[in-house]
């Protein structure tokens, strides 16, 4: 049987020592993460990071770099290959619709965010928060 990871895309952004969330329904529970979504046919890793970021949160961003590339397998036994991408806030547009199962989007430091605790949709939200926090950030053209 042939092995096929999720492919999918999440984006840091950073104003003011706040970060970006999405608060949204998962599998009858509230969650968060960071603004994310799974790659649709015929759009490249960046389109896929601006658009699920304006869907998830109503905020057209740049996108400016890379933190990594990281595999997680969930609970549900699949395995999901993520981007994470870093972008600045450009404009909010608050009368735009949220995805379905998004609750809303929130700015938050990131003790905040290690606060949630179980509420985190999945260990890689920290994760790709203290590799921003602390890694090497790689330039777009990395990816082709």
């Amino acid at each position: 049987m042939r092995f096929l990871p999720h492919v999918t895309v999440a984006t840091i952004v950073e104003d003011r020592g706040r970060f970006l969330m999405v608060e949204e329904v998962s599998n009858n529970r509230v969650v968060f993460n960071q603004p994310a979504g799974h790659l649709e046919a015929d759009e490249s890793l960046i389109q896929a990071a601006y658009r699920e970021t304006l869907e998830e949160t109503a905020w057209t961003v740049e996108i400016t770099g890379l933190t990594g590339v990281y595999l997680f397998r969930g609970e549900n036994g699949v395995t999901y290959q993520r981007t994470c991408f870093i972008a600045q806030p450009i404009a909010h547009q608050p009368d735009l619709p949220l995805d379905d199962g998004i609750v809303r989007a929130h700015w938050l430091t990131l003790e905040e965010i290690a606060g949630l605790g179980e509420q985190l949709r999945s260990p890689m939200v920290l994760e790709c928060l203290t590799d921003y926090l602390n890694k090497p950030r790689y330039p777009l053209d990395l990816i082709r």
